[in-house]
């Protein structure tokens, strides 16, 4: 069973920005926007780019087993439809994947399995908690 509604897998397939958010030992935040992927063979969000092996990012994941992510936009300016997922969970550094992303992106990734998804405008009915 997929920790995503079949609404949220197409709102992911249909993005390509989100923003990683990642904490160092120090507990000091880092967040930056990235290109992803969401996974289906294991119903991950998988996250990569150039140079990512030596990214803070990349050591703060490898540190610290955790990450968020979120993806946005805004279906409407008038009147104003946000759209939205948070998704949080246990995350790890993986040395391959990258080319799934973008075919130029280096090879390790960032994997997040969620434990957490919390949307809004993407299910009916506005504020929903996965």
């Amino acid at each position: 069973m997929s920790s995503f509604t079949a609404n949220e897998i197409a709102y992911l397939q249909s993005q390509q920005l989100g923003r990683l958010a990642t904490v160092d030992g120090a507990g000091n935040p880092h967040v930056v926007p990235l290109t992803f992927r969401y996974n289906p063979e294991l119903d991950t969000i998988d996250i990569g780019g150039h140079n990512f092996a030596r990214s803070k990012k990349y050591r703060n994941v490898a540190a610290t087993g955790r990450a968020a992510f979120v993806v946005d936009d805004l279906l409407s300016v008038d009147p104003w439809q946000p759209r939205m997922l948070e998704i949080r969970g246990r995350a790890e550094v993986v040395g391959s994947g990258g080319q799934a992303i973008m075919p130029e992106f280096d090879h390790e990734i960032v994997r997040i399995f969620p434990t957490r998804v919390v949307g809004f405008g993407i299910n009916a009915g506005g504020l929903e908690i996965s």
